[in-house]
């Protein structure tokens, strides 16, 4: 049986532009291995922390909770990994940042659900792109950066 083609208006000709944009993400073999090895780094330097891992949509790719993490961290963790894919900017930075902005951004941004605006959050890049992020909570904001940094390291990333 013979399958009808149906005409294409002038605008849905052969030449016309897609509606659609590639978008990369993180693997769940690259976000499991960098999980790990923020775990294994808050490991090696004595603290026990939640660490996210999260794709280019901030939804969780891998997710480890190191037994006696703090249970409030869990959630901490995951917005860290969201924040820091949302904007592409380490959490650590956004005290500074904000420098720069109006009053009413200084204080509104921070009353935002899921934004957090001290350490332990990067941004995972490949190529000049997000592919996605990861969060470490449980230990200072310095002890959650460098195990977060020790995640990208993981991945052969330099860190943020």
């Amino acid at each position: 049986m013979a399958t009808e083609q149906r005409a294409r208006p002038a605008d849905e000709g052969a030449n016309a532009a897609p509606h659609s944009v590639e978008a990369r993400t993180i693997d769940w073999p690259a976000a499991s291995r960098a999980a790990e090895a923020a775990a294994r780094e808050a490991q090696q330097i004595g603290v026990r922390v939640n660490v996210a891992v999260v794709d280019a949509c901030g939804n969780l790719a891998a997710f480890v909770r190191m037994p006696g993490a703090p249970l409030h961290s869990i959630e901490i963790a995951i917005d860290k990994a969201y924040t820091a894919v949302s904007f592409g900017l380490p959490t650590s930075r956004w005290s500074e940042a904000l420098q720069s902005h109006s009053e009413a951004v200084r204080q509104g941004i921070v009353l935002r659900p899921r934004f957090i605006a001290f350490g332990g959050g990067l941004p995972i890049t490949e190529d000049g792109q997000r592919i996605g992020g990861i969060g470490v909570s449980g230990g200072s904001e310095e002890q959650d950066g460098a195990c977060a940094q020790a995640g990208l390291r993981s991945l052969g990333m330099a860190d943020a």
